[in-house]
């Protein structure tokens, strides 16, 4: 398994989201234990930004007191962190390395997502990653914005490049963007929980059906 892992592509990426997360949870853990308050905080950003919500992640940052250089960097970290599994795990069932039945569904649907936007980007390339990363629109982001590269057969330097430019692009518009209204409206507050509920209410009948999928696949084992 480890020579698999360090002998393929897919699995240095999936080496290197391990790294990040021990780095992160090491990064939280210390600071929960010491009681600073942002660890707290980026353990919450980091949830939120599993629920595809960058922009609710950049709004607790900015709500919470964080300065934009602290911002930016957090959030394409997690951004970045949470690409390496989604792209690995997705070229590696893809392939048929990985067969569980919870990870076949759940990149399906990706796939799914991927392949409406595909025609859109294929002619476009690298820009077109790009652009679809960076638009603030449902379903855009780097982790369906990696999968098209990868159903594109884009090398992997120019895919992540393109989608990591485009994450940081949008991280650092989202970012100005709410600290320009967090400056000049007490409303943002406001904003910033009405988008968290937009974006959290697609995922519940998703995400209901998941469990509900574990669950029965715990019977039929029994």
């Amino acid at each position: 398994m480890k020579k698999f892992l360090l002998n393929t592509i897919e699995g240095r990426v999936l080496v290197t989201g391990f790294l990040l997360t021990a780095f992160f949870l090491v990064f939280v853990t210390v600071g929960i234990i010491q009681g600073i308050p942002s660890a707290k905080i980026a353990f919450i950003v980091f949830l939120t930004h599993c629920v595809g919500s960058r922009a609710g992640g950049i709004g607790l940052c900015i709500l919470n007191g964080f300065d934009p250089i602290t911002t930016i960097t957090l959030n394409f970290f997690l951004e970045c962190l949470i690409v390496c599994y989604t792209y690995a795990v997705f070229a590696l069932s893809t392939s048929g390395i990985f067969k569980a039945a919870w990870i076949k569904r759940a990149m399906g649907r990706l796939k799914e997502k991927a392949e409406e936007k595909k025609e859109k980007i294929e002619r476009w390339g690298w820009i077109g990653i790009f652009a679809f990363v960076m638009a603030p629109l449902p379903v855009t982001g780097p982790v369906v914005g990696t999968i098209i590269g990868y159903m594109l057969r884009m090398r992997l330097f120019s895919n992540f490049s393109a989608a990591g430019l485009g994450t940081l692009t949008a991280i650092v518009a989202w970012c100005y963007g709410f600290d320009f209204l967090e400056h000049r409206f007490a409303m943002l507050q406001y904003v910033f929980g009405a988008i968290c509920v937009i974006i959290i209410i697609p995922y519940l009948k998703p995400l209901k059906r998941f469990i509900d999928s574990l669950c029965h696949e715990h019977e039929s084992d029994e």
